[in-house]
């Protein structure tokens, strides 16, 4: 078994290529590799642009602009800006296209003879998004990938970020193992990616031919993607064209240094670089923030169900871990699930109690400078006795989107994760340990 190095050590010097830098999570590792390593040699930020100019204007507005970054940016001072000029590079280009949609050939030749790492965390995460858009990014972007990497000469590991319910409506323990064609059938209906993919077109050249007003193409895409992951078992679009990448990155990997983990539901900073930093209102948070507001009073799910919460800079801790791990042999699975169901569950009532009394608390205020309390706790029925919040077509939209998660029956197993933990206990200053997630963690989100 190759020697356990720090982590410290591994980043230094090294050329990383993220993609979504500019999501949650990749905002998050992209600060975390600045702050504890300024000795890595170069950040190249794939961002969604169509020129090197909005590419740069993406960074600096949607990367290190934000608040994220005010430790680092405290800590360098007036020195801040030259010192990410040195360090990051940003590169316009889309995963969703060959060569990552990267144009300039020089970029790419540079990019083929220095990447060391490759971490891809982008992805549409909008569990309603259009299905072109969503294939195209969560699944092509998985295979632009793989080939792009397979380009690079001096590549050492590539880190795929997927989710944990690529596991769809799957019940009781759920292990960390790959995703294959071959399993991904529900009744009679197999799944093909190139059908998908060719239906997909159909729509899209039906639509050119029509001249079809751009919001009915929006309305009827959402609709279609929605369908068709029910179809095959998935409950919204995003999860189905995740576990769609993953199982592109099984069939062609071959023998590239590449791993997948999986995330649960990411939430707030825990604590680095300062603890409740999140960014925009997503999945557990829509009801955090609403129930706040006094939009919303009661939801579908069931009070025993375990949901499984995971601040991202515990996720990001596994990440880097994870790399240089994985890159120096220390273990060889493939898939890590990140999250706190097995370990540290945490039930929808203890959410529900956590919301109400912290609201109590900390009430919001509206617009008008007036106070919004809450005078009794979150309603949770069952999915055949809701009846309230019926005015809001938004509530109801998204509490159909996201009832699958507040009724989820699995628990995620760690055991990859876990084995990984052990075999660099010495690095434990950079795993937080997952059982430090305690009940306050909702009350971090708000």
């Amino acid at each position: 078994m190759a020697k356990v190095e720090s982590v410290h050590d591994f980043l230094k010097g090294k050329t990383i290529l993220v993609t979504g830098a500019t999501g949650f999570v990749g905002k998050v590792f992209v600060e975390k590799i600045l702050r504890v390593q300024p000795d890595i040699k170069k950040l190249y930020l794939l961002l969604r642009a169509s020129n090197p100019y909005l590419a740069t204007h993406r960074l600096q507005n949607e990367v290190i602009g934000k608040d994220i970054f005010r430790v680092l940016r405290d800590k360098w001072g007036a020195d801040f800006g030259s010192f990410i000029s040195k360090k990051v590079v940003a590169v316009a280009g889309d995963v969703s296209l060959n060569n990552l949609g990267i144009k300039d050939e020089n970029m790419r030749s540079q990019m083929f003879e220095e990447l060391n790492v490759i971490v891809h965390t982008a992805a549409t995460t909008n569990f309603n998004e259009r299905y072109d858009i969503a294939i195209g990014t969560n699944t092509m972007g998985a295979f632009h990938v793989v080939n792009f990497a397979k380009s690079c000469h001096k590549l050492e590991i590539v880190l795929h970020v997927s989710t944990a319910y690529v596991c769809g409506e799957a019940e009781g323990l759920i292990v960390e193992e790959p995703l294959h064609v071959n399993g991904m059938q529900k009744g009679s209906t197999k799944l093909d990616i190139e059908l998908e993919k060719q239906l997909i077109e159909e729509k899209l050249k039906e639509f050119k031919a029509h001249n079809t007003d751009k919001e009915v193409i929006t309305s009827v895409m959402k609709s279609f993607g929605l369908a068709r992951a029910n179809l095959h078992g998935w409950p919204n679009t995003y999860v189905f064209t995740k576990a769609m990448g993953e199982i592109l990155l099984m069939k062609m990997k071959d023998t590239l240094p590449l791993f997948v983990i999986r995330p649960t539901t990411v939430v707030s900073t825990h604590s680095e670089p300062f603890p409740g930093w999140i960014e925009g209102v997503r999945t557990i948070d829509f009801v955090v923030v609403n129930y706040g507001q006094g939009i919303l009073t009661s939801f579908v799910g069931n009070s025993e169900t375990i949901l499984d919460l995971i601040p991202v800079d515990m996720v990001v801790n596994f990440m880097i871990v994870a790399l240089m791990a994985l890159s120096k042999g220390l273990s060889k699975n493939f898939v890590y699930h990140i999250g706190s169901s097995l370990r540290n569950p945490i039930k929808l009532t203890d959410v529900v109690d956590a919301m109400y009394y912290y609201f109590k608390k900390n009430p919001c205020v509206d617009k008008y400078g007036k106070l919004m309390a809450v005078t009794k706790k979150l309603t949770i029925t069952g999915a055949n006795e809701f009846n309230q919040n019926k005015g809001s077509k938004l509530v109801k939209k998204t509490e159909d989107l996201y009832k699958t998660y507040s009724l989820f029956k699995g628990i995620f197993d760690v055991k990859n994760a876990e084995s990984l933990r052990i075999v660099t206990k010495g690095l434990l200053m950079w795993m937080v340990n997952l059982t430090l997630i305690q009940r306050t963690l909702i009350g971090k989100t708000t």
